[in-house]
């Protein structure tokens, strides 16, 4: 069995980088689009008329939030496959709404008791409870409204706010004795506190357009931005991004937690970070994909297309213009192969020839439920990737594509598990069964064991990572090769 060394030190290294430099989708896409510029991936436009070549390297991006990376082997032809990985960029968290200046029992008030506080919306399924009594920022995309020579352009800059700025403080105990549990209202009970009005009167604003400052009654039909936030937190953004608070006419912000992520553990065997899931399956598949084209040979023999599929709001279902959801993934397809002929049956063949793996994290074990995991399907930390199933199609493998999947473990001695719900229990799904239905690729689900799942602070094990880089690796690489199981359809 392969065992974590001072190469997979390296991996998990860069793994942490890049965890700190995605607090959201748009970033992590962003940090994705440097890295791949850095090894000569060309960018390209769907709004273009798209001239590839063989043995080239490109990507392009939906909404800066989803971006889809390929490499195009020297031998390929139209008609051949096309090797991918799935993942997705987004996790559950909470995000700013149109309006964020809190009102209470739809008093117009801006205030509460005292304090600013921010409206949110919650996104996906978070264990929301995780929130309370955290260190919490903001970041996002901004549009900025620009005003140059009598035109008027509208750009989008990413923001993050280091420094923690929000919480969302608990009740005492000594006013709740009997709460049994933990329950949390989210509508009246999740909002973030920014500021005490005291402060914030002695930081006051002023907006350019004469707009109501915080601790005022705002005007309800006003339109503008400073009429639907604090104009304190307008001034934070505004301040990190070198304009004027009423140059920010909207955005898509989230709260996230503002500690880095780490390697931990007595042992240092664990990463300690947000946004794990799905991050840690974003960064494997697209550092493997990476590091199966970066040598001037590792493209010269390959009849295939090695390809990244890295897709937004998979945690809310992914019906979106960039989700999974959405024809992004057929739309490349078609783009690619109709760039080296203009039979258009050619895509269809190519899929039937096509593999997916998606890659999503799966449960590990945990010590304290036991009872909770069917108790021949219980994945550890450390044990490699999970290969994911289930009957009703939640997950979509099957016997012949978890064999492929298998095989390259086989081949590098790398370690893997298998996972299926309890019968009593619902289960989970991924983006596998939306692109396998949509498509019609055949498809393994897969991920690395994790625990803490959709909490704000979750946990996997170092090794973990290495495997699944490891794995991914040689999925790339091999798969061309591999791929002589025929099944008699």
């Amino acid at each position: 069995m392969a065992k974590a060394n001072g190469e997979s030190t390296s991996v998990v290294s860069d793994f942490i980088d890049f965890l700190n430099a995605s607090p959201t989708a748009f970033h992590a896409v962003e940090e994705a689009k440097k890295r791949l510029v850095s090894v000569g991936y060309e960018q390209v436009s769907e709004t273009e008329d798209w001239k590839l070549e063989a043995g080239k390297k490109y990507f392009f991006t939906r909404n800066h939030s989803t971006i889809v990376a390929f490499a195009i082997g020297k031998n390929y032809v139209a008609g051949n496959a096309f090797h991918i990985v799935g993942a997705h960029t987004d996790s559950p968290c909470l995000k700013l709404k149109p309006i964020s200046k809190s009102r209470y029992l739809n008093v117009v008030q801006i205030t509460k008791g005292g304090f600013l506080e921010v409206g949110v919306q919650i996104y996906g399924g978070g264990l929301w409870h995780t929130w309370f009594d955290r260190d919490l920022t903001i970041a996002g995309r901004v549009i900025i409204k620009e005003e140059k020579n009598d035109s008027v352009s509208y750009v989008h800059r990413l923001v993050r706010i280091e420094e923690p700025i929000l919480r969302v403080p608990t009740l005492a105990i000594h006013l709740d004795r009997d709460a049994v549990a933990f329950a949390v209202n989210t509508e009246t009970q999740l909002l973030p506190v920014l500021a005490t009005t005291i402060k914030g009167e002695l930081n006051k604003v002023v907006s350019k357009d004469d707009a109501q400052n915080d601790g005022e009654i705002a005007d309800q039909k006003s339109t503008s931005t400073s009429s639907k936030h604090h104009l304190l937190l307008l001034q934070l953004l505004a301040d990190k991004l070198g304009c004027e608070p009423d140059d920010i006419f909207d955005f898509d912000l989230q709260v996230c937690d503002a500690q880095p992520s780490v390697v931990g553990g007595a042992k240092k065997e664990f990463i300690f970070s947000g946004r794990l899931d799905n991050l840690c399956m974003t960064f494997c598949s697209l550092k493997a994909l990476i590091d199966s084209t970066s040598s001037e040979s590792s493209l010269e023999n390959e009849p295939g297309i090695r390809m990244v599929a890295l897709f937004d709001n998979e945690e809310v279902g992914s019906a979106s213009a960039q989700g999974a959801g959405s024809p992004t993934m057929l739309n490349a397809l078609s783009r690619i192969t109709s760039s080296f002929s203009s039979y258009p049956s050619l895509v269809e063949k190519a899929i039937q020839k096509s593999f997916l793996v998606s890659a999503d994290m799966a449960h590990a074990l945990h010590p304290n439920y036991m009872e909770k995991y069917e108790e021949n399907h219980r994945p550890k930390f450390h044990g490699g990737l999970v290969i994911k199933d289930n009957a009703n199609q939640k997950y979509a493998t099957n016997a012949v594509t978890s064999t492929i999947f298998r095989e390259l473990a086989i081949n590098h001695n790398l370690p893997v598990q298998d996972f299926v719900v309890r019968n009593d229990m619902a289960c989970g799904t991924t983006i596998g069964p939306i692109l396998a239905s949509g498509i019609g690729i055949r498809t393994v689900d897969v991920g690395a064991p994790q625990l803490s799942m959709h909490s704000i602070r979750e946990v996997c094990g170092v090794d973990d990572v290495d495997y699944s880089y490891q794995h991914f690796k040689a999925y790339f690489e091999e798969f061309s090769a591999l791929d002589t199981i025929k099944v008699d359809i």
